[in-house]
């Protein structure tokens, strides 16, 4: 079958697998009575396409007379007339409806009336949306209405629930006896609850839905690698960072003094969060910012907290800046004291130095000067002028490059801070451009700059475009004039609109005209789609969701001169530690992964920038010392697209879910192999001594019988820690012919004992835990399936990566979360489980005889031995909410674990444990979440 983008193919090309899926599901949609549906499908995964197949199939029948297709800008809305006709409808972009096939934009309904932008009313009310439109949106409104047999098609319609759900609602509402589809590019699982409940109200629930994991393994997408490159801001902007720095630094220190302030920063926080009974309503923000606290010995643990990985690092001005309003808004704004005063203008001259203000409501967000110095910063426009070049030293004549940036130009007038410190352009599309065409190493690449606006690059290079576009218009290539610029750069002026250059450019682009082109997000962003892309260099601030797919997807089209495409996709990132905040641009790449998967090092597909590098935290950036070694091993993996290619495993068979999986390192015994099934052990440890435990599962006391051949095969390698039990006993000197018997025997018993209490000495496995908390859930009626379904893999990074196989998603994340919890170090959880622990002093040395009394001798042995000590572990939360539930966590414990004992920590015994214990960290594991397609 030809590829759905061959361009020898006659005809509209074969429908890919998930086109036919959403077309089919649209008919059961429709024949069920639904007049209303939207549909999932990432950029290149043909949305335009079922769009217009829904529109022609039902022209044909009938059931549609006219079908009206809105899109938000003109390079889409151009698109669709031209697949439409290419499909044999008739199609216009004209507002009379007078083809079969409509294609407008949102702004040809959405344009409101001046004179109408502010009711009368300072509420607004009684003012519908529709009442605000122009009169050219009202008139269009309602011949949208008066057609029969309407299908209203919504390209792209995450920018309705952006910017005008209200609007579309009421649109709607004329619209009633309509078909109405939505298409959308923006991922279900993105959307936040409001978004969610405008969607489920104005289209119902999502017919169909596919994620950019799945195209790529069918081959309907390019498999594509996400990379960062990591810089520090110039020598310049750091010094000016660094001053800014000192006075956030002097506040944080004398917050720490018990001499500021009537009633001190950290007293106060201790009696708000520690000590306080009740504890007093706190925001998540507040309750975060305090761990963090306490994760740099600033705050005791407070009752019942948890602390993730996300507590795991000192706190940030934000977590500094939320405890503090919390102490000035409770505490000290309302004082007469003195030094209450002293501690208000402390704060208000402190506090815009990390993008804060102080008013009379408490702190809020002001202008961030950092932020700008970060997101626009030379350093950034220099790294990408440099990762062009790498492209076309790796890829040659494949090189297409794409580097996007939020503005054409910056129209906001740098700060007076600023003066001096970065150039107004830095950061604009004109300044990378600017650079492009300055640096010997890309110049030859003849780098162009398209905009809503301007079309612009080497004097050379835009005469080469014109005589391109003279190939199909010589008329507009006579009308086009190349108009020097500034520096190397020149503008290419004439009677043409983006919609008509955009095309044009992009040809050019794709032919090897330029190698090298550079747009800005609002133009190429979305919408815009040139299948030669090998590389796209993200300059963008953007972390919406919809942005993120959208900037990603213009590299994802499989190019059908290159089969073996694999696209790059660079984001720039400004790191500091000379600034408390100088972490704000590595914030902005964490927000651009959350939801989006990439395929990591090992080929698993995840989110979050973990795919990025598995060193990499959402919490917190890499240290500045190690940026050259990780962008070194980004350019390794950048080199070896091959490698990536065989990553995605395109072509095998996918369920297109996404799991949690919990990741973690640590001194936890070793699991199982990979071909076998955990299962409860064999050999405990109780109170009273070592247990085996016989086929029935029941405990029972170790005799001569189980010195089997399946006992002895399943011994280990004698351990230096067993010697006691082996060292005088079982060397026990014979005579004559029975030496050999009783030396048979001690070499029996050695490796039978030694294998036999090293199982226990080690400790659980990572697989008995986990095993322990999926039975706990299903005990409990939470989650199913149990442990059956665990499934623990060893990878080597050295790390684990556990998770449930097959459960549905709510399940999942219970048994994750859990797990998590039960592996972190002791807080203060409601109950707590005994795990007793045996060390090799703990086992009696056997007597003299031992070697001829056999297992009789270690038996007694095991029996005289008693465990030194007990570990107590946290209940998991979901499990401890109550007696019934934490009693099912302590049966599966027993089962997987060992005998134990359930204590509440409410109790004068177990608030003794929690005294004594807390903190302790008896698996030293770290772990981390991992959101895992499949």
């Amino acid at each position: 079958m030809p590829e759905a983008d061959d361009p020898s193919v006659v005809g509209p090309p074969p429908l890919r697998i998930h086109q036919r899926g959403a077309l089919a599901a649209l008919e059961t949609a429709y024949a069920a009575g639904r007049t209303r549906a939207w549909i999932a499908l990432p950029p290149g995964g043909g949305k335009t396409r079922v769009g217009l197949e829904t529109a022609a199939r039902h022209l044909a029948d009938g059931t549609v007379t006219r079908a009206v297709v809105l899109s938000p800008n003109t390079a889409i809305q151009g698109q669709w007339v031209d697949a439409a006709t290419a499909l044999g409808l008739t199609a216009s972009d004209d507002r009379s409806l007078d083809a079969q096939l409509v294609s407008l934009t949102y702004q040809a309904v959405a344009v409101f009336d001046a004179d109408d932008e502010v009711a009368d009313d300072p509420d607004g009310a009684g003012t519908t949306q529709l009442a605000r439109l122009h009169p050219n949106g009202r008139a269009l409104v309602e011949r949208l209405r008066a057609t029969p047999g309407l299908l209203l098609v919504l390209d792209e319609c995450h920018h309705l629930l952006e910017v005008w759900g209200e609007l579309l609602a009421e649109v709607l509402a004329e619209l009633s006896g309509s078909r109405v589809l939505g298409l959308t590019a923006t991922p279900p699982a993105t959307l936040d609850a409001d978004q969610a409940a405008l969607v489920d109200d104005l289209f119902g629930g999502i017919v169909f839905q596919a994620g950019v994991p799945a195209l790529v393994r069918e081959g309907d997408l390019a498999p594509y690698l996400e990379l960062a490159h990591l810089v520090t801001p110039t020598a310049h902007e750091e010094e000016w960072l660094a001053a800014e720095a000192t006075r956030f630094a002097e506040l944080t220190t004398r917050l720490t003094d018990p001499a500021f302030g009537s009633l001190p920063f950290l007293q106060w926080l201790d009696d708000r969060f520690v000590t306080a009974t009740p504890r007093g309503p706190a925001t998540p923000e507040q309750l975060d910012a305090a761990l963090r606290l306490h994760f740099v010995d600033l705050l005791d643990l407070p009752p019942g907290a948890l602390v993730s990985e996300r507590h795991r690092r000192p706190p940030s001005p934000a977590d500094w800046v939320a405890l503090l309003d919390d102490w000035l808004l409770r505490c000290v704004t309302d004082s007469d004291d003195a030094r209450d005063h002293e501690v208000l203008a402390v704060v208000r001259r402190a506090l815009p130095a990390v993008g804060y203000v102080w008013t009379r409501r408490g702190v809020r967000p002001g202008r961030s000067i950092v932020d700008r110095v970060l997101a626009r910063s030379l350093a950034k426009t220099t790294a990408a002028v440099g990762l062009v070049a790498g492209e076309w030293d790796a890829l040659g004549e494949h090189a297409r490059v794409l580097v996007l940036c939020d503005h054409e130009r910056a129209t906001a007038i740098v700060p007076r801070e600023l003066d001096g410190v970065i150039d107004e352009q830095e950061g604009s599309a004109r300044s990378v451009i600017a650079a492009l065409a300055a640096d010997p190493a890309t110049a030859g690449l003849d780098p162009l700059l398209v905009t809503g606006s301007t079309v612009a690059a080497g004097e050379g290079t835009l005469r080469a475009l014109v005589e391109d576009v003279r190939r199909t218009d010589p008329r507009l290539a006579d009308a086009l004039v190349v108009e020097p610029g500034d520096g190397s750069v020149a503008r290419l002026t004439g009677p043409w609109t983006s919609r008509r250059w955009v095309p044009l450019v992009t040809r050019f682009f794709e032919s090897g005209g330029s190698r090298v082109l550079v747009g800005t997000r609002g133009l190429l962003g979305e919408g815009w789609d040139a299948r030669r892309i090998s590389t796209l260099i993200d300059l963008t601030t953007a972390t919406t969701s919809t942005a993120v797919v959208q900037t990603r997807g213009r590299a994802l089209r499989v190019d059908p001169t290159w089969p073996d495409k694999v696209a790059l996709t660079w984001s720039v990132v400004c790191l500091t530690e000379a600034h408390p905040r100088g972490g704000q641009d590595w914030d902005r790449l964490v927000r651009k992964h959350v939801g989006f998967q990439g395929v990591d090092a090992e080929g698993d597909v995840v989110d979050g920038v973990g795919h990025l590098d598995a060193s990499f935290s959402p919490y917190a950036p890499p240290a500045a010392a190690d940026l050259d070694r990780l962008n070194d091993r980004m350019r390794q993996r950048a080199a070896d697209r091959h490698a990536v290619r065989a990553w995605w495993r395109i072509g095998e068979p996918y369920a297109d879910q996404v799991r949690p999986t919990l990741r973690v390192r640590g001194r936890l015994a070793p699991v199982v192999g990979p071909d076998q099934r955990p299962v409860p052990p064999t050999v405990v440890v109780g109170a009273e001594g070592v247990l085996l435990r016989g086929a029935d599962d029941g405990p029972r006391t170790l005799g001569v019988g189980d010195l089997s051949t399946a006992g002895l095969a399943a011994a280990g390698v004698v351990s230096v820690a067993v010697q006691p039990l082996v060292a005088l006993g079982l060397g026990v000197a014979t005579v004559g012919a029975g030496l050999a018997t009783v030396r048979h025997r001690r070499d029996e018993l050695r490796v039978w004992s030694a294998g036999l209490l090293a199982r226990v000495l080690a400790g659980p496995t990572l697989e008995q835990l986990a095993c322990a908390v999926a039975d706990a859930l299903t005990g409990a009626g939470l989650a199913a399936p149990g442990a059956d379904a665990v499934v623990v893999e060893p990878h080597p990074s050295g790390e684990y990566r556990c998770r449930l196989e097959g459960a549905d998603e709510p399940s999942a994340w219970l048994f994750t979360e859990a797990l998590e919890q039960l592996l972190a170090p002791l807080a203060a959880p409601r109950y707590v489980v005994a795990r007793y622990v045996l060390a090799p002093a703990d086992v009696p040395v056997p007597g003299v005889w031992a070697g001829l009394r056999g297992a009789a001798a270690v038996r007694a042995a095991l029996g005289r031995a008693h465990p030194s000590g007990e570990a107590w572990h946290a209940v998991p939360t979901v499990l401890g909410v109550n007696a019934t539930r934490a009693g099912a966590f302590a049966t599966a414990w027993e089962r997987w674990v060992g005998p134990t004992e359930l204590l509440y920590t409410g109790s004068p015994r177990g608030a003794g444990v929690i005294a004594a214990q807390q903190g302790s960290d008896p698996f030293a594991a770290a772990t981390v979440i991992r959101r895992t397609w499949s």
